[in-house]
């Protein structure tokens, strides 16, 4: 940042922190043992997608990486492309490296401006939904708890109360507003 930066109060933007996801599983603990809401074994890369071969190619050397398993692919109503992962509910680390290998191949492959976010799923034991959300562009963590996508309606009491929760486990992004609603992610 320069003097004139400095002066008319712009910010170097936050960098993204992919090792960031490997807290997961330490936070995903502290739900469970506190909030009652246990992992579903679903993950998920949120990008807008380049269309062409060269993605095809990129997903094969996903499908490489993740032993294998090829990750699904779902389109939403946004135009945005998530890449879905699964694994055994009590597998967060595997879940977790996983979305680290997809997500750094993903920006390795100048896919970098253009992922938006991963999420992993969480469900309580009376069913209520929760995404655990990793901001790509602010390295930042925030949760979203749908509970009823087609009246796009939110539990903002469940939200504030996992951001208490899990706020010493994950970088919490502080400003409420960016916390924007992942309707239909996967997982959740």
């Amino acid at each position: 940042m320069g003097f004139w930066d400095t002066i008319f109060g712009r910010s170097k933007p936050a960098e993204p922190n992919l090792d960031a996801l490997f807290a997961l599983p330490t936070a995903a603990l502290t739900l469970e043992t506190s909030a009652q809401m246990h992992p579903t074994g679903v993950g998920a890369v949120c990008f807008r997608q380049a269309e062409g071969g060269p993605f095809a190619r990129l997903k094969k050397e996903i499908t490489a990486l993740l032993g294998g398993s090829e990750p699904e692919e779902i389109r939403d109503d946004y135009g945005y492309t998530w890449l879905v992962v699964k694994r055994p509910p009590e597998d967060m680390s595997a879940l977790c490296t996983d979305l680290h290998a997809v997500n750094s191949t993903l920006e390795a492959s100048g896919f970098g401006p253009s992922l938006l976010c991963t999420t992993i799923g969480l469900r309580s034991d009376d069913n209520r939904g929760l995404a655990l959300v990793y901001l790509y562009k602010r390295g930042t963590f925030y949760p979203f708890a749908p509970v009823d996508g087609a009246a796009q309606r939110r539990d903002n009491a469940l939200e504030l109360q996992v951001r208490a929760l899990v706020s010493g486990d994950l970088p919490i992004e502080s400003d409420v507003s960016r916390w924007f609603p992942v309707w239909g992610a996967p997982g959740v």
